[in-house]
C-alpha cells in the first residue's frame, strides 16, 4: 500500500508539472496573439542545408521563445537561401518563410531557447523583423562545415538589399 501511494504521489507531481508547462505555453501564446500571421512561403521546393530549426525568440532575449504561428516548434528542417528570402522546410510543422527584405542580420552563436551547443558557433542565428518586432531564429546545421557557408550566403543576401 505504501508503494502504491508513493507511485500515485509521484504521478500526481508529474501531472501537475506537465499541466503547469501547458498553462505557461497557453499564457505565452495569449500574450503574443497580436503578432501578425507569417508571410506565405513561395512554392519554392529547393532544398538547402540540412539541420534542425531550433526556435524563434525575441531579438536579443535568447530565452523569450515565440509561441504563436508555430515559431516555437523545434523540428528537423532544411534551410534554403534564395533571392526571395529564407525558407525553413520543416518536418512535422509548417514551413517558415522570411522574406529577404525582412532580414537584418546573421551571426553564429552558442545558444537560443531550446538548444545550447558546446562550440561557440554551433548555431546560425538570423535576425529579422516581422510586424514591428525584431526576432531571432536559430538553426543548427547537421554538418559543422555548413555553418560558415550558410552564414556567408545569408550575409550576401542581406548585403544585396
Amino acid at each position: 500500500m505504501r508503494a502504491f501511494l508513493g507511485i500515485l504521489g509521484t504521478l500526481l507531481v508529474l501531472a501537475a508539472g506537465y499541466f503547469g508547462m501547458y498553462r505557461g505555453w497557453q499564457n505565452r501564446q495569449a500574450r503574443q496573439a497580436d503578432l501578425a500571421p507569417l508571410p506565405t512561403a513561395p512554392g519554392d521546393t529547393t532544398r538547402g542545408v540540412e539541420g534542425v530549426y531550433v526556435t524563434t525568440t525575441s531579438a536579443g532575449d535568447w530565452m523569450d521563445r515565440i509561441a504563436v504561428h508555430e515559431l516555437g516548434v523545434r523540428a528537423t528542417a532544411d534551410l534554403a537561401v534564395s533571392e526571395a528570402g529564407l525558407i525553413f522546410h520543416r518536418q512535422g510543422a509548417a514551413d517558415v518563410f522570411i522574406p529577404a527584405d525582412h532580414l537584418t542580420g546573421v551571426r553564429t552563436d552558442r545558444g537560443i531557447a531550446g538548444k545550447v551547443t558546446a562550440e561557440k558557433s554551433g548555431l546560425v542565428v538570423v535576425t529579422w523583423t516581422h510586424d514591428g518586432r525584431e526576432l531571432d531564429t536559430g538553426f543548427r546545421p547537421r554538418r559543422k562545415a555548413d555553418t560558415a557557408a550558410l552564414t556567408a550566403s545569408i550575409s550576401t543576401l542581406i548585403g544585396a538589399l
